[in-house]
């Protein structure tokens, strides 16, 4: 399984969250439930490793952990739209790029931002994935350009 297949798995298990499920990752990943999803989806015919299962879990308890803190930058750079009129699934990705850029520095910046474009084109329309770009776009320009200096 590659880096994007867990990616997108994680990106499911956010948005169940998001909508008030509480399906846990080990529920999810329990053989009889993960083999049992659409088996023309390719993305559940393979189990992840214990490395793709670490960075999932890692990723999907982050976005929760820190959902206020990621809001809040999402609310920043999408100027003139509120959280509720963002889809579900834009904001989804877009919790998972930013936590990735903010707390897993292990993985570059622009390779959560392309993954996180990628992703989003998979689920959403243009507009929306333009709009996932110009948000991701912004919040890294104004962070490079604070870079150095006593900013947050």
């Amino acid at each position: 399984m590659t880096r994007t297949a867990a990616r997108q798995l994680a990106l499911q298990l956010c948005f169940a969250a998001d909508a008030g499920g509480d399906l846990t990752a080990d529920e999810f990943f329990d053989e009889d439930y993960f083999f049992a999803l659409p088996p023309e989806d390719s993305l559940f015919t393979e189990l992840p490793d214990e490395t793709q299962m670490k960075y999932i879990r890692t990723l999907v308890n982050g976005v929760r952990e820190n959902v206020g803190e990621l809001d809040a930058v999402i609310s920043r750079y999408s100027r003139g739209w509120k959280l509720s009129r963002i889809s579900k699934t834009a904001l989804c990705v877009l919790r998972c790029a930013l936590y990735e850029i903010l707390y897993m520095p292990d993985i570059p910046p622009a390779a959560s931002i392309n993954e996180a474009i990628e992703l989003a084109k998979g689920y959403d329309e243009p507009e929306t994935v333009s709009f996932i770009n110009g948000i991701l776009g912004s919040f890294m320009r104004d962070r490079e350009s604070s870079a150095g200096t006593d900013e947050p």
